[in-house]
């Protein structure tokens, strides 16, 4: 694969400067797109429009594929159907640490050794530690961003000594 960098939960693509990077494949599970989201925002129109429509607890790339995953995956549970902000980022379920576990699984699976995984969490609805005790491992380190401090970003690494070690787990809490 020429693509060296995978975006598992693209949406809208609104943490990228560069929309369609040539380096990077854009994957979501939903293909949609809404016009007039937000009442105040005159003609405004949302795209959510991945390369590859996929789920990131079944992502269909052979292992130690990417260089480097973005993983920005839904963060609501409690919002409406309806919801601008669900309309934007997606919502999760009940069974959303499983969901998340799966997917942080699937995320490392593709990543070649010593690659980097970006992993970016919204605090709205579930803290930060919450979602590190789900996926089991915490980032190597991270940052709070935001107005109120409430998005996190994270980053962990592909270690293949670390995943031999203590069998295969990177870092279990």
């Amino acid at each position: 694969m020429d693509k060296k960098i995978l975006d598992v939960t693209c949406g809208a693509r609104t943490i990228w400067f560069d929309k369609h990077h040539p380096a990077a494949v854009y994957c979501d599970r939903r293909q949609e797109e809404y016009n007039h989201l937000w009442k105040n925002a005159g003609n405004c129109t949302l795209k959510v429009e991945p390369d590859i429509l996929c789920d990131f607890t079944a992502l269909p790339f052979p292992d130690n594929s990417f260089s480097l995953v973005v993983f920005d995956p839904p963060h609501l549970t409690g919002a409406k159907e309806t919801a601008w902000l669900v309309k934007k980022y997606g919502k999760l379920d009940d069974n959303w640490p499983q969901m998340l576990h799966d997917g942080f699984l699937e995320c490392m699976r593709v990543l070649k050794p010593d690659g980097v995984l970006i992993f970016k969490w919204s605090e709205y609805d579930i803290s930060a530690e919450k979602v590190w005790r789900a996926i089991g491992q915490k980032p190597l380190f991270g940052h709070h961003s935001g107005k109120k401090s409430g998005t996190f970003w994270g980053c962990f690494m592909k270690l293949p000594e670390l995943e031999r070690k203590i069998g295969g787990n990177n870092g279990t809490l």
